[in-house]
């Protein structure tokens, strides 16, 4: 069954090829396209487009279909084109005439707009509080380790002295960022297509208002053109959030990889978070790191394809939008499961606090002692070439000792500043509102 149907047989080939993957990611969208349909026909029964006895007999059918949604339970049969399709099809068999009229003021272009979106804003919610449990724990271990000394390097060379605090603190302070990344993308999201219909609106008087409040949305797609137009910017602005979330952990990842290996010995994790080698019994291998890393690198390319399928195409609707689907749909789990992995890594994180005793670290300190001489009077150019030429010369010697205090240094890493950024970020989001109007659409009454 395709809703476009006029009973003209379609060659095989190309029903496969533009059916494409839309069965099995439709699945991910059912609970939505039916809670999105209630408030449709909720809406279009208080402007006399449904009767009311087919709104009473639809609603507790459509409710009941999304609660099998939810649980796993719906299915796409191999002879329906999408999500859409299937709910028409099950609506019709079950109650005849009342189910072929929910389509009434829509075209599949605005569902799945809707669809899109509030699929996009649910998954939002999650990352965001995942987000929110990982940098929690990035903000608990550097004041645990605020003081535990740990060498900072610049182009790859022992530099400046730094601390474990410093360092677990800056993923957690790349966190915040990417949190106002993600507040933009759920303002952009949160904002309703529905009634838009195939890009230019409809002449049936729809309340594109009451669906709106129906659905929980702070906005409204005020401009149908520009609504089917949204269709991959939208996508696209929210994968350069979860790109940008991905790229924290991806540089965690790999400053653990670093920093676990046997030159530096900084950092260690339990057995039972590595791999072994199929031929060095020795080896205990970073593997989850590693996929981490990739894995975020994957998501950083995400933004990119969605502007390579959609950068050359003009207004209204193209089939080009259906690639979208492919990868961004799943991104969100990828996503969850690098923070998921991160968290499970942190949780087993082991310090080493003695890395400052091996006399390679010596230079560290050069900063410091240039800084002495300074404050001891001596001008800064002047302080530089002394202590160059010392450790040119072989007769430096270090003090091993530093004093920072200013925020966002060794000795002051700002963690209740950071603390309070991540805080006013998190206040803006409007979760409640969107999980309460969709609750109280498809609860049964």
């Amino acid at each position: 069954m395709k809703l476009w149907d006029k009973g003209i047989e379609i060659n095989e080939a190309i029903d496969r090829f533009t059916v494409g993957k839309d069965r099995e990611l439709d699945l991910l969208l059912a609970p939505l396209d039916i809670a999105g349909t209630i408030a449709h026909i909720i809406m279009l029964e208080s402007k006399g487009l449904l009767p009311k006895e087919d709104l009473a007999i639809l609603l507790p059918e459509l409710r009941a279909l999304y609660a099998m949604a939810v649980n796993g339970d719906f299915i796409i049969e191999a002879e329906m084109e999408d999500v859409h399709s299937q709910v028409e099809k099950l609506l019709t068999e079950k109650l005849g005439e009342a189910g072929k009229k929910i389509h009434t003021g829509r075209s599949r272009n605005d569902q799945v707009l809707l669809d899109i979106r509030l699929f996009a804003r649910q998954e939002l919610q999650k990352t965001v509080l995942e987000v929110k449990e990982l940098f929690d724990k990035f903000v608990a271990l550097s004041k645990k380790y605020a003081a535990v000394p740990l060498p900072g390097y610049t182009h790859t060379q022992i530099a400046m002295p730094s601390s474990f605090g410093l360092w677990f603190g800056a993923f957690a302070e790349s966190l915040s960022d990417d949190m106002i990344l993600l507040k933009a993308a759920w303002d952009i999201t949160n904002q309703n297509p529905l009634g838009t219909g195939a890009g230019y609106g409809s002449s049936f008087p729809l309340d594109r208002d009451a669906t709106t409040t129906m659905l929980g949305f702070e906005n409204l797609c005020v401009n149908s053109v520009y609504a089917q137009s949204g269709r991959g910017k939208t996508e696209k602005t929210i994968a350069f959030a979860l790109a940008s979330v991905a790229g924290t952990l991806g540089k965690f990842a790999d400053d653990a990889c670093t920093f676990m290996n046997s030159n530096h010995q900084f950092i260690s994790f339990p057995d039972e978070l590595t791999t072994g080698s199929s031929i060095m019994p020795h080896k205990k291998n970073p593997d989850v790191l590693e996929l981490i890393r990739a894995r975020g690198n994957k998501l950083g390319a995400l933004p990119n394809e969605i502007l390579l399928i959609t950068g050359n195409m003009q207004s209204g609707y193209h089939r080009d939008y259906q690639m979208i689907k492919e990868n961004f749909l799943p991104a969100f789990s990828e996503l969850s499961n690098c923070l998921k992995l991160t968290n499970i890594m942190l949780k087993g994180i082991r310090v080493n606090e003695n890395i400052l005793d091996d006399p390679k670290y010596e230079y560290l300190f050069t900063v410091e002692e240039v800084n002495n001489l300074v404050s001891n009077g001596l001008p800064f150019r002047d302080a530089y070439k002394k202590v160059g030429e010392a450790v040119q010369k072989g007769t430096y010697t270090s003090k091993n000792r530093f004093v920072h205090t200013h925020i966002g240094s060794t000795g002051n890493p700002g963690n209740e500043i950071i603390i309070q950024k991540m805080d006013n970020i998190l206040e803006r989001f409007s979760f409640s509102k969107a999980e309460d109007a969709l609750k109280n659409l498809t609860e049964e009454k």
